[in-house]
């Protein structure tokens, strides 16, 4: 049998949610907006929070959506309907970082060699196929590997006059615009600079490149976390991080502690989920074939295990690395299994991105003591 529903039942309801940043219940804290709208077993209304980066945002939201199912009904529709509005920040410089650019993706691992690099670029050129504006930062400024893949290892990006500023203009290759210390370096030789060097080129090449609008940025960063990831939360509010894994053991165990950096209290950059890269191996010859050669769901399980998306499953197939050696990414043949591989991760990653942008304020740059 179903009830008629007014306001009152559902801040009842609301009165048994408590803010853990008060002890307050939410209606008594005044953090129940005027705007409680109700369409039959609809309901919707807006939760006010005192910081846009406040971490109790996604765990009060939830808990409001439970106490209305709970006190109120089980069939009221509340589950997505609940909006955040948190106060005005005022920026800290007259202009923001990248004004044009609506997302930024930082795109990391816990070690090397589980194709973090190659992931990136498939991403970037899956989501360029898909309609969207889309940069690729080359963030590991000690094995830059992007020019290599996207074959334009010869390139020397130029500067040009934006508005009276001299920025370096990315180049572009399958719709992606695409810059890297590798095209600034010799690339017979390694990269030897200390720490406060490579965090000041990432800077530049952040912040002195002619983006223009992009829907996407994305940062392929260096394994592991050091002096750049630290610039990089510290330079700009990112939308947030994609963890790239492998389902072996030794990977999962480094990739943890990259989930932990990027959910410190001190960053609280919100982690948009996992892919599983090498998932399985699957010889052309016998497309039906999966052979886990590095252990099977270990990805799947430690997505599970923190509670974040599962956002793809990509397997070992040697075109891959044909394709990323030859200077042209898989992702580019649009009917190959890959490429549907591919586009399916680009459209989790898309999906994933708005629903952050719905539920959580924009992330702020990270204020660390020195």
């Amino acid at each position: 049998m179903s009830i008629t529903l007014y306001p009152n039942l559902i801040l009842d309801a609301l009165r048994r949610v408590r803010y853990p940043g008060t002890g307050q219940d939410l209606v008594t804290a005044g953090m129940v907006e005027d705007d409680i709208r109700i369409e039959g077993m609809k309901v919707s209304f807006s939760l006010i929070f005192d910081k846009p980066n406040s971490p109790f945002i996604k765990s009060v939201v939830k808990a409001a959506e439970k106490a209305i199912l709970t006190y109120v009904s089980p069939e009221v529709q509340i589950e997505g309907n609940i909006s955040v509005k948190v106060p005005e920040v005022v920026p800290q410089d007259s202009l923001p970082l990248l004004p044009k650019v609506k997302n930024t993706l930082a795109i990391f691992s816990g070690k090397g060699g589980v194709g973090k690099s190659t992931v990136s670029a498939n991403l970037a050129v899956a989501l360029a196929q898909a309609g969207y504006k889309v940069g690729l930062l080359d963030a590991d400024i000690f094995g830059p590997s992007q020019p290599k893949m996207f074959g334009c290892e010869d390139e020397r990006p130029v500067l040009e006059d934006v508005d009276g500023q001299e920025l370096i203009a990315p180049v572009e290759r399958f719709g992606v615009r695409m810059l890297s210390i590798g095209f600034f370096v010799n690339k017979e030789s390694p990269v030897l600079w200390r720490g406060s060097m490579a965090s000041n080129a990432l800077k530049q090449l952040l912040t002195e490149t002619n983006w223009g609008e992009l829907d996407y940025l994305l940062i392929d960063l260096p394994p592991g976390t050091s002096d750049i990831h630290l610039t990089l939360v510290q330079t700009l509010g990112l939308t947030g991080a994609l963890i790239v894994t492998t389902p072996q053991q030794v990977a999962l165990a480094d990739a943890i502690k990259g989930v932990g950096m990027f959910l410190d209290e001190h960053v609280q950059v919100p982690i948009l989920g996992l892919v599983e890269n090498m998932a399985w191996f699957t010889p052309a010859e016998l497309p039906q074939n999966k052979y886990y050669i590095f252990g099977r769901d270990g990805g799947k399980e430690l997505a599970e295990e923190l509670d974040i998306p599962l956002l793809g499953q990509i397997p070992l197939i040697q075109s891959i690395c044909e394709c990323g050696d030859g200077g042209e990414p898989i992702a580019t043949q649009r009917d190959s299994l890959m490429g549907i591989y591919f586009r399916t991760l680009a459209r989790n990653v898309v999906e994933q991105i708005e629903r952050r942008n719905a539920e959580q304020a924009p992330t702020q740059r990270v204020e660390l003591q020195k």
